[in-house]
């Protein structure tokens, strides 16, 4: 599967290092692009996960991928990461093999991974079917992702599978992506589209609050402010992207939030909140208590071979 953009490698040994510069004090391990549908290649990922998060003890956490779009095996995946492995949550492609996040098809999923109270991290994937040429012309990390996790969480919200599963807290990457926009537009046209019983009753409220938001990628106080249109502080959340971007930038990257959370006065309030106390309040639940010193940055990190 190609993605359009050269997969980096991942080794433990530096990105504990960058974490230890960066004064990240956990970080969490997901899978991110391509998405593999091997229930072999999966299992064998989330083993390779699960190691980790053993051999260092409150470094990592991570979240085990499922080989979607087969339903029955992806459920078995689950329970047995959720379960034998000690998943601390689960990873969903925005679509696998053309298969999106909100389909009918897929409720059988996410009422198991409501029983769970599951942590879910979305990450966005080439579009199937995909359009070659416009690939090459705008690589899909520029601007495709965003339209992908627009489209599978705008697909979820549509058909109240959020509202539905409310045990479920669903982690959106990127800064919400084209959310901010898409929510309101989509609650002006709900009405013409009921009219014309093209979708039912929308529970807004109820499936926007199962959503936090990472800030990995192009975050700035403008994009956060744009995000508390549609949430509230308390679901924001640091995010890194590691190892996708050069682990200086990522360093220059943190400090530039820290710098604008602490003085910009409408933003300040909520600096610790979104470097730490937020992710530490989405996870305390988990088997694995994390070691967050006040002040650090948690990130949820996406590592490709991990």
């Amino acid at each position: 599967m190609d993605e359009g953009f050269p997969l980096p490698k991942y080794d433990v040994t530096e990105h504990l290092k960058w974490m230890d510069e960066a004064g990240v004090e956990t970080s969490v391990l997901t899978l991110a692009a391509p998405q593999p549908s091997s229930a072999e290649v999966v299992r064998q990922t989330n083993e390779a996960a699960a190691r980790i998060k053993k051999e260092h003890p409150g470094r990592f956490l991570f979240c085990a991928a499922l080989p979607l779009p087969d339903v029955s095996k992806a459920i078995e995946e689950a329970k047995y990461a959720l379960d034998v492995l000690k998943a601390d949550g689960i990873k969903l492609a925005t679509n696998v093999d053309g298969q999106y996040l909100g389909a009918p098809e897929l409720d059988t999923l996410f009422s198991v991974l409501n029983e769970r109270k599951a942590i879910v991290i979305l990450h966005p994937h080439r579009p199937e079917p995909v359009n070659r040429q416009v690939m090459q012309q705008t690589p899909l990390a520029m601007q495709e992702y965003l339209s992908e996790t627009t489209r599978a969480v705008s697909n979820m919200i549509s058909r109240n599978v959020l509202a539905r599963y409310n045990n479920i807290k669903v982690v959106v990457p990127h800064c919400g992506a084209y959310l901010p926009l898409a929510i309101p537009r989509m609650k002006s046209l709900t009405p013409v589209m009921q009219a014309n019983k093209m979708v039912g009753e929308i529970d807004y409220e109820a499936n926007l609050r199962t959503l936090y938001y990472d800030l990995a990628g192009a975050h700035s106080p403008e994009v956060i402010r744009m995000l508390l249109t549609i949430t509230t502080p308390d679901h924001l959340l640091y995010g890194s992207d590691y190892p996708y971007v050069a682990p200086q930038v990522l360093t220059q990257s943190l400090a530039r939030m820290k710098d604008y959370l602490s003085k910009e006065p409408d933003l300040a309030p909520f600096k610790e909140m979104i470097l730490w106390k937020n992710a530490k309040s989405l996870t305390q639940s988990l088997s694995t208590p994390l070691h967050t010193r006040e002040g650090q940055g948690r990130r949820v990190s996406d590592c490709p071979h991990c």
